[in-house]
């Protein structure tokens, strides 16, 4: 018997024990020095430090007298049981119907010390410490079939901290798993991560206290943004995406620029049998996603270096009800394949990637919204019951933004003679600097250059809207009447937007970096400004002028004299005909 009692208490116990719940220190099988005391109670703790309402619940599998050295009050070597019964009729039942098929399961007769050795032998060797259930194995199996059996709840009156405590249980072997999940959502419940569950921790009661952690984590997610200024996804070349994701870039009207999102998965994995795992990125209602053939977004998809295959995968776009949603779910992430068809290894240490592209819609980007962050955020759903499937057993992370600004133009044309007023009906055109694309008053480009020109309204101003960072040069084609074509040669200008920031603040253009110039006169003396995503700046062209005239009276009292001589010879001539036409009737 004591043979048997020592067996179950290096390898049942403490070896299932240590693989869930980092409960003691390393097993050792030389007993420390001390006095053998027998306990009968036992508390546990089990550390939680985010999740304030997670909880936890403790299933009591064999009772028994739990016996370990003390010396001078303090607990030292292993544990040993003695007296192990079945903790209850319920608990029984439900770990031999775990067995219920099994050839080689204990006789009917078997007692709950033969249970236990047969449980050993049947968990094998994958336990110790930090060791996760596999599942399937047989201590999940055990698990799963024990939450249907009458818990232990947390002890009341102590929840001043994250850890879920249990005082005085009765000694045995216990299971612990989680009750429920808390959050760190806000209390309108519009931010935060859902907590996971944790593994079955698996752990003797009695002798010294049981502190445990839980065997799980929570999936992390964020998104960058590529910044064509240096095509970079990450603000420190030194970190990785998930540390330093780059937030911010600003683009033209109809420009592709790439997202990606990146998750991880909970590190307890193995333990699930099905792994539903989504992400779902809302684009601002200024954006469209890059759509192919099948007007789904186009997409790719990877693990670690691994492409995965789009049949592993689905792929949605939704524009229902005011919103702009691209979604890419796993119904079982674990069965990914990559683009050849072979499985994908999906474990605690790996990264998913989804890369797509977006663009400002031209059609949608208005002056209002120049120099304002375009927001687009994505969350991560994922499952976080080990023994829950499909999406009643998941989780959501908290949302994580990317950003995207545009900025626009506002020149206004006057004359040289009256500065205050604005000069209708002028005609130029927009192109960036060594570009052969005109640009239209909405930011986007054609080579039609006619089709490109911009004329000012009844107050002398052009707009531009959803252009990028960079140079530009703006020529005039068609001056006002009265007025010489001053800006023929182009008026050279930069938008330079300096350092975006990476919380989404407005953005105003570097007015010292904007260097508008051109011929001597043309542009407005101190009329270059700035504002919120805009650059403006006043051209002047000069009034027509006459030449100088002479002899102009002269000339035409000539010709007025002349016209009177005409006038008097005609109606001379009229007279003498008429006289001449009577002689001959006398």
């Amino acid at each position: 018997m004591n043979k048997n009692i020592a067996r179950l208490a290096v390898t049942a116990g403490l070896t299932a024990a240590l693989s869930f719940g980092g409960v003691m220190a390393p097993v050792t099988m030389a007993f420390a020095e001390g006095t053998p005391v027998a306990t009968e109670k036992g508390d546990v703790t089990i550390r939680e430090d985010t999740y304030t309402d997670t909880t936890f619940k403790g299933i009591q599998i064999f009772k028994a007298t739990v016996t370990q050295d003390n010396k001078d009050n303090a607990w030292n070597g292993p544990k040993t049981l003695s007296d192990i019964t079945w903790a209850s009729s319920d608990a029984e039942r439900a770990v031999k119907g775990v067995f219920a098929d099994a050839i080689d399961k204990p006789v009917d007769t078997a007692t709950a010390q033969d249970w236990a050795d047969y449980i050993t032998k049947k968990a094998g060797d994958n336990v110790g410490e930090g060791v996760k259930v596999d599942a399937g194995s047989t201590l999940d199996k055990i698990a799963k079939a024990l939450e249907e059996v009458a818990t232990t709840n947390e002890s009341t009156g102590w929840k001043t901290s994250t850890d879920g405590k249990f005082n005085n249980l009765p000694a045995g072997y216990w299971l612990f798993v989680t009750a429920q999940v808390g959050s760190t959502k806000d209390a309108n419940k519009t931010n935060g991560n859902e907590d996971a569950f944790t593994s079955p921790i698996f752990t003797i009661v009695g002798g010294a206290n049981v502190n445990a952690e839980p065997k799980k984590d929570v999936p992390n997610v964020t998104k960058a943004i590529k910044d064509d200024k240096d095509d970079k996804w990450v603000t420190d070349d030194n970190k990785t995406v998930f540390q330093a994701a780059n937030k911010a870039a600003d683009s033209a009207a109809g420009q592709l620029v790439e997202y990606q999102l990146a998750g991880t998965v909970a590190s307890n994995i193995n333990t699930y049998n099905k792994y539903f795992y989504a992400f779902t990125d809302e684009l601002p209602l200024t954006m469209v996603p890059e759509l192919g053939n099948d007007n789904k977004p186009v997409v790719e998809v990877k693990i670690g270096e691994s492409i995965v295959s789009p049949d592993s995968y689905t792929v949605s776009y939704n524009t229902d009800d005011g919103k702009n949603t691209l979604s890419v779910s796993f119904d079982n992430l674990k069965e990914a394949k990559d683009s050849s068809n072979n499985a994908i290894t999906v474990n605690g240490d790996s990264k998913v990637y989804v890369n797509y592209k977006a663009k400002l819609d031209p059609t949608k980007i208005s002056a209002g919204m120049l120099g304002k962050a375009q927001e687009n955020k994505v969350k991560l759903t994922y499952s976080n019951n080990p023994h829950s499937e499909g999406t009643e057993g998941t989780g959501t992370t908290v949302e994580h933004p990317a950003y995207d600004y545009t900025y626009g133009i506002d020149v206004t044309k006057v004359g040289s003679d009256d500065d205050t007023k604005g000069l209708k009906d002028v005609q130029f055109t927009l192109q960036e600097k060594d570009s052969d694309k005109f640009i239209k008053a909405d930011g986007t480009t054609t080579t039609d250059k006619d089709a490109a020109i911009l004329t000012t309204n009844n107050e002398g101003k052009i707009n531009v809207v959803g252009l990028d960072e960079g140079t530009y040069i703006l020529k005039e084609v068609t001056p006002a009447p009265g007025y010489n074509n001053s800006a023929s040669n182009g008026v050279t200008f930069t938008i330079a937007r300096g350092t975006l920031k990476q919380d989404g603040s407005e953005v105003k253009p570097d007015k010292g970096s904007a260097n508008v110039t051109a011929a001597d006169g043309v542009i407005k003396a101190d009329s270059a400004a700035v504002s919120t995503g805009k650059l403006s700046f006043t051209i002047v062209d000069q009034k027509g002028t006459g030449l100088p005239l002479t002899g102009l009276n002269g000339v035409t009292f000539t010709w007025i004299a002349g016209g009177a001589v005409l006038c008097i010879g005609v109606a001379h001539l009229i007279r003498s005909r008429k006289q001449a036409e009577e002689s001959e009737q006398e």
